[in-house]
């Protein structure tokens, strides 16, 4: 029984002493997940510029020829285009002020 006491102490102090060594090692896999994610940040920002770009020309096109046709639901139509427009170009900038560039 002594001996039983014995090992489940030193399995515990080895247990409590290599805890600081994963944790370590934790910290260094987030520091590199960081450094990874902010790697991709510029290119995801451009490309969200890039299709709110093609969603407002997109968008201004159809207003235009609804404009024409004589519709009567234009606001709607450009409320909804023009939305989703700021919204991609807010979201970019969301996404360079989150990770601080």
């Amino acid at each position: 029984m002594f001996n039983k006491t014995k090992q489940l102490w030193v399995s515990a102090i080895l247990l409590a002493l290599s805890v600081p060594a994963f944790a370590q090692s934790g910290v260094n896999g987030l520091n590199t997940a960081t450094s990874t994610l902010k790697t991709y940040v510029a290119p995801v920002t451009n490309i969200t510029l890039v299709i709110g770009g093609i969603v407002g020309i997109v968008g201004a096109i159809r207003v235009y020829s609804k404009w024409n046709s004589g519709d009567q639901d234009i606001n709607k139509e450009l409320m909804g285009w023009g939305g989703s427009c700021v919204f991609l170009v807010v979201s970019a900038l969301v996404i360079k002020a989150f990770f601080g560039l």
